[in-house]
């Protein structure tokens, strides 16, 4: 059977397509899809392909959150492809994330919603994601609806969004804190992550946000240690003192509950063992990095305040 191509020009035309073809899979960067098809691993009736559809570019700040389309890719959440600051800046955590995806090539081509589409367990934007309390915003003929990130994975490869509706935006609070991302892998380059930690501290509300890439087969929160990080800085007084170092036994306890958070296995990038282990050492650079962002005033190496 030929694969039928469907190349439409605008959202509304995307969402009428994708109401009529269910079966269509979505394409945007193609730096997932197209490695399915190139290795036989899939074999859809139609592509739909998104890169034309302006309404799925860029992003805007609404009612104090921002919302990033679909169709941003990772160049512009770094500003390696504009060369502008301002949405890396407003989303440390992302910019961070994006950075260590693929060469520069992959990066100009792939896109916060692929990312979301494929539901990768170890997809690099997911761990920052949900440390931030990210929502998705899906869309089709019925209308529009948000997805929190947390209800969004719901197996390997596999996400809420319904059968007729396309990933049309993420919306994200900007940090009132320091954001940080970590991953580690088989070389320091254009690699999948052995294990992923995304960090977000949140002192306006006193909370702290820990998500998980590549250690269970879903990207995770890490729970119990967000709960007790934020028990320790606030019962300590440290959010208002901003004293640093931090305490051994706070990092060392941190580290423990997100290791604690994985379910991994074994496979042929690492061990269970070794991402539990790599986890623990991520949650604690992390940890230390943000806390003295936190404590010098500074995101991104420019000073903030909240």
């Amino acid at each position: 059977m030929p694969l039928e191509f469907v190349q439409p020009r605008s959202l509304d035309e995307a969402l009428a397509v994708k109401a009529a073809r269910p079966e269509a899979v979505p394409l945007a960067g193609g730096t997932d899809v197209m490695v399915e098809l190139n290795f036989d691993r899939r074999r859809p009736p139609a592509l739909l392909d998104l890169t034309h559809v302006a309404e799925l570019r860029g992003w805007a700040e609404i009612d104090g959150r921002l919302r990033v389309g679909a169709g941003v890719t990772y160049a512009d959440l770094t500003g390696e492809r504009s060369g502008d600051g301002a949405l890396p800046r407003r989303l440390p955590g992302l910019a961070l994330a994006a950075r260590t995806v693929g060469s520069p090539q992959i990066r100009n081509r792939g896109t916060i919603g692929g990312n979301l589409g494929s539901a990768s367990p170890a997809g690099d934007c997911h761990p920052s994601l949900l440390a931030a309390g990210a929502q998705v915003e899906v869309a089709s003929v019925r209308g529009v609806r948000l997805i929190a990130i947390d209800d969004f994975f719901t197996g390997v490869k596999r996400n809420s969004v319904a059968p007729d509706e396309l990933i049309s935006a993420v919306w994200i609070s900007p940090p009132a804190g320091p954001e940080q991302f970590a991953k580690i892998g088989t070389r320091n380059a254009m690699v999948i992550a052995v294990a992923a930690f995304g960090l977000a501290l949140h002192p306006d509300r006193k909370a702290v946000g820990a998500g998980i890439g590549s250690a269970a087969p879903t990207p995770v929160r890490a729970g119990e240690a967000e709960e007790f990080l934020s028990r320790a800085l606030t019962d300590s007084g440290l959010w208002d003192s901003r004293l640093a170092p931090l305490p051994a036994p706070v990092l060392a306890e941190f580290g423990a509950l997100v290791s604690g958070a994985a379910r991994p296995i074994d496979d042929v990038r690492g061990t269970a063992g070794y991402r539990r282990r790599s986890l623990a050492v991520l949650a604690r650079r992390t940890l230390t990095w943000a806390w003295q962002e936190y404590c010098a005033g500074e995101q991104g190496g420019k000073a903030w305040s909240w």
